[in-house]
């Protein structure tokens, strides 16, 4: 086991929990509420959305802090970070201060990150012996690539964001 081991699981550790977290967050504050949340920005319907939202964000978190199906968890990271980016964050601008684009991106990067380099050593993809099979540039196609195809999908079959108020008062 090497330093790169280490760097890695720390990393996978540290995103993946955080992703995690958001969707226990989504869970503890009651999905009710996020469904109608996910309504109101046009990704109907919203209790269905609600759910993969956080659920995804739950099992894709705990896989890759885990390093289990890492590639594939990277996958998750990013097309869920695509669809919050796309339906939240990219028309506040870039700082999360503002609830721009910034954390979603970050995110997205130690995914796609993550799947090229590989899960490392210390990952249960290593116990298994899957954790060179998926790495490099086909773990970055694969997460990159699959993510953002998945998230074009899931956008274009649902996603109706809601008529901005053009009328002025006269």
């Amino acid at each position: 086991m090497t330093e790169f081991d280490l760097a890695l699981t720390i990393l996978r550790i540290a995103a993946g929990l955080t992703l995690a977290a958001h969707g226990v967050n989504k869970i503890k504050g009651g999905l009710d509420g996020v469904a109608g949340w996910f309504d109101s920005m046009g990704m109907r319907p919203g209790k269905m959305h609600a759910r993969f939202a956080a659920f995804g964000e739950v099992l894709a978190g705990l896989f890759l802090a885990a390093g289990f199906l890492t590639t594939f968890a990277c996958l998750g990271f990013v097309g869920l970070m695509t669809v919050a980016a796309v339906t939240v964050h990219v028309e506040k601008g870039f700082f999360i201060l503002d609830e721009g684009w910034e954390y979603v991106l970050i995110l997205s990067v130690i995914a796609i990150t993550i799947a090229l380099l590989g899960p490392g050593g210390w990952s249960l993809d290593a116990v298994v012996g899957i954790d060179d099979d998926l790495d490099g540039f086909v773990g970055l196609a694969i997460a990159g690539g699959g993510g953002l195809a998945a998230a074009a999908v899931l956008l274009a079959a649902f996603y109706r964001p809601p008529k901005a108020n053009t009328e002025t008062d006269a």
